[in-house]
């Protein structure tokens, strides 16, 4: 059985030296990653940082998104329209659901 704590993508489990291994950087880059605003891992009561799948996953964004050109700023710009556009798409599928309406098929207008 899998502990119900791995199931959780946002519980803080790893830390910053094993992040940084699972993304392939240096714990220091995953400091100014925090600094720039990129990441923001949960702290334990003692102040350490703990990552979460969810931050490896991110880790591997910035990575290729970094691979792809982009610096620190446009990255940042990136991710945030990316929540943007999860945020409104969530708030379409709510308004489509309380009115009882299907989305369109793909290509039809």
């Amino acid at each position: 059985m899998v502990n119900p704590g791995w199931a959780d993508l946002d519980r803080g489990l790893f830390s910053i030296s094993v992040a940084a291994e699972l993304a392939g950087l240096h714990p220091q880059t995953l400091r100014v990653y925090e600094r720039e605003g990129l990441l923001d891992p949960v702290r334990s009561a003692g102040g350490t940082r703990r990552y979460s799948r969810r931050d490896i996953d991110r880790l591997h964004q910035i990575c290729a998104l970094t691979a792809d050109g982009l610096n620190l700023v446009g990255i940042r710009r990136v991710l945030q329209l990316q929540a943007e556009t999860r945020q409104l798409q969530a708030e379409v599928a709510r308004l489509r659901e309380l009115l009882g309406t299907e989305p369109p098929a793909p290509g039809a207008r």
